[in-house]
């Protein structure tokens, strides 16, 4: 799998509001509106990951919940990145995280 280019990251996070971020990892922060959906928001993401078997860098602190993604057997953002991207995003969204 390659690493994606600047342009193609800059093009693929028009279509990922709230994820930003360089060739290198693109990331986001959530806010959870209660520390318990925080943790099933991080428990849904971690499904997704399995799934796909590619899992992102979280940091949880109170209601705030970062992912960072890479895949560093390609040194740097691939598709799979992306995929994982739009999956934590709906996970996020459908638990009323923004």
């Amino acid at each position: 799998m390659k690493p994606l280019t600047a342009d193609e990251l800059a093009a693929a996070l028009d279509n990922l509001p709230g994820w930003v971020g360089s060739t290198a990892r693109i990331q986001i922060e959530f806010t959870a509106p209660t520390f318990p959906i925080a943790i099933e928001l991080v428990v849904q993401a971690a499904e997704a990951a399995e799934d796909l078997n590619h899992h992102p860098d979280i940091d949880i602190r109170w209601v705030q919940v970062l992912f960072v993604l890479s895949t560093h057997s390609a040194g740097g953002v691939t598709v799979l990145d992306l995929e994982l991207a739009r999956r934590i995003s709906a996970c996020a969204y459908g638990l009323g995280c923004f």
